[in-house]
């Protein structure tokens, strides 16, 4: 095993806030480094120090919370709460193999793509010069990964998108996407989970519920989980919501 100091040498460390430290495993997007934050992050989990309170993964970066009395007063190396931090974090051992924390197989989301439900469906075709029915497949049938989790609670950026399918921000935003609604923006499809503002591309919606906070869970989705979108007619979205 290596420290993760030995296994990241460019690992960029930086404070937040006197109560948070990120670390910045690059500046771009690509599963190698979803990766290292999702192996890190299971690591400190695993291993808390003194006054861990949380993680926040992004693209690129892992943000790390703690209580500051608390770190202060352990018998963690280092002069400052952030030395402290940083110390602990960079000599805990990374193991040859990260450990897998994707689900086994791909979650399938069910959605209805089109009509009043995928409002920009057809003028996404048109601008990709491919008919609705070939915008459906090229989005269908691929594997998407969860990156991260944000903007609302629950709101899942997945990464994997056809580049046939990139496609802008809408110019005006809409002042409300319904809960559950599917959209594409730049090389990135995500689930909308609550109502709220958006300028998403909205291509579908599924019937599931995305987000809630009774669950134990309250997302349905989290960074790492595999995602398969499942075409379904109007009936069944309306089964779904009828239960």
């Amino acid at each position: 095993m290596q420290t993760l100091r030995e296994r990241y040498p460019n690992l960029v460390i930086y404070s937040l806030s006197e109560k948070a430290v990120t670390l910045q495993f690059g500046n771009t997007i690509s599963a190698d480094l979803l990766t290292q934050v999702t192996t890190v992050n299971l690591l400190i989990h695993q291993q808390p120090f003194p006054g861990f309170i949380n993680t926040v993964p992004a693209y690129s970066t892992l943000t790390i919370y703690f209580d500051l009395l608390q770190v202060i007063k352990s018998n963690l190396d280092g002069l400052h709460s952030f030395q402290k931090v940083v110390n602990y974090i960079l000599s805990l051992s990374v193991p040859a193999h990260p450990t897998d924390n994707t689900t086994n197989s791909p979650i399938k989301i069910p959605v209805c793509y089109g009509n009043e439900l995928g409002p920009d469906l057809n003028g996404l075709a048109t601008l990709h010069n491919l008919s609705p029915e070939a915008v459906i497949k090229l989005h269908s049938e691929i594997t998407y990964t969860v990156y991260i989790i944000g903007f609302v609670p629950g709101f899942a950026y997945l990464g994997g998108l056809n580049q046939s399918l990139a496609s802008p921000r809408k110019a005006i935003p809409r002042d409300a996407v319904p809960a559950g609604s599917v959209g594409i923006a730049g090389e990135q499809t995500g689930i909308y989970p609550l109502q709220t503002p958006g300028g998403w591309q909205i291509i579908g919606r599924t019937p599931l519920v995305m987000f809630d906070a009774n669950r134990s869970q309250p997302s349905l989705l989290k960074a790492g989980d595999l995602v398969r979108f499942e075409p379904i007619a109007t009936t069944e979205f309306d089964k779904y919501t009828a239960i």
